[in-house]
């Protein structure tokens, strides 16, 4: 019996329903990855600094699960860009906040909505008291979150379809330069005769002018590669992806266009992609975890500086001005206040000797 289409090849689903990341394209892939890398690259702080607040997770929330703290944003942000993450706690500290918790696939932990307030499953058991969920884009008569990637399925479906019309494209060998014709129907053991025989006679006779008798014809074929592997409908495809996923194109190997808004240095081009994609992420996210691990009036957040700090001599002259901006107590930033935001060793310390150093 026929059925309605789905809108879904037979053999495709969206990745995010079923945690298969396998089968996210790869534009999708390398943007998901650079985004989540990079953040997870940021050193994380609280603001204010407080030596006797509840915070040793800043070095791994969980020992037993991840190797770092870096490990568990990864996995946040990746699972936040794809439309919701859950993070479980599994110990508290004595003031009642989370001292340790871990990531939980979207697929494992059921939603729903009762009486105005999202509860919480995983399996049998209530974890609604322990489980963090953190929605990209949420409505209140929605129990789950949505990403970018649904919206932008069928370009997904595209893309996956490009890809192998691609690779059948280049497994097949491409497209003939040139046909033969004959006036005649040929079975498949006279063709290849047929072929054979004039591979034979312009081998045994290069540069030499062909004779062609009984009605047989050359033909070239004017086929440009590019247009036969559609590579600008694949590219602009892969742009539109990235676009969604808030990622410059041209950070993962995409044409940028070559346009005015064209970035005039790579130093701009992070500065962007931090404005304009990365910082919104990660303010929502960090937010989030801060309510949940942290009382109110702390937070904590990423240090965007490794990513997007200006080059040396700029930072220098900053660096020069703060220094020449006298207070009450002094100038505006000292001497070791440079070494130590540079990561140098500071003058005197522990017997330390002024090195130079490199920022992260």
């Amino acid at each position: 019996m026929p059925s309605a289409w789905s809108g879904w090849p037979a053999d495709w689903w969206p990745a995010w329903s079923n945690g298969q990341l396998s089968d996210l394209t790869d534009t999708a892939w390398a943007c998901l990855d650079l985004n989540a890398s990079v953040l997870a690259s940021m050193p994380p702080y609280t603001i204010p600094v407080d030596p006797a607040a509840d915070i040793g997770w800043l070095a791994n929330p969980n020992p037993d699960v991840y190797a770092s703290w870096e490990e568990f944003v990864k996995a946040l942000f990746w699972d936040f860009m794809l439309g919701e993450a859950f993070v479980l706690s599994t110990a508290r500290y004595a003031s009642g906040y989370p001292a340790r918790f871990h990531v939980v696939p979207p697929w494992a932990v059921q939603v729903e909505i009762s009486q105005g307030v999202r509860t919480y499953a995983i399996g049998d058991v209530d974890v609604t008291g322990d489980l963090l969920h953190v929605r990209y884009k949420s409505t209140v008569d929605d129990a789950r979150g949505h990403g970018p990637l649904e919206a932008g399925a069928a370009r997904m479906v595209v893309d996956r379809v490009l890809n192998r019309y691609v690779s059948g494209f280049a497994a097949a060998g491409g497209i003939p330069t040139s046909v033969l014709t004959h006036p005649e129907a040929l079975n498949a053991e006279q063709a290849a005769e047929l072929k054979a025989q004039w591979v034979a006679a312009r081998q045994s006779g290069v540069g030499e002018p062909a004779v062609l008798s009984g009605g047989v014809g050359f033909n070239t074929i004017q086929a440009n590669p590019r247009d036969m592997a559609l590579v600008d409908l694949s590219n602009l495809t892969g742009s539109r992806i990235a676009v969604l996923l808030r990622v410059p194109p041209f950070l993962v190997g995409l044409p940028s266009g070559g346009d005015s808004m064209t970035y005039q240095n790579v130093t701009a081009l992070f500065d962007y992609h931090w404005r304009a994609g990365l910082r919104p992420m990660a303010q929502a996210v960090m937010s989030a975890l801060s309510g949940w691990l942290l009382p109110r009036g702390t937070s904590v957040e990423l240090n965007r500086d490794s990513y997007v700090q200006p080059e040396p001599e700029s930072r220098a002259r900053t660096y020069q001005i703060l220094n020449g901006i006298q207070g009450p107590e002094g100038p505006a930033m000292s001497v070791d206040e440079i070494r130590a935001a540079e990561r140098l060793a500071v003058a005197g310390a522990a017997g330390l000797t002024p090195t130079v150093g490199v920022t992260e």
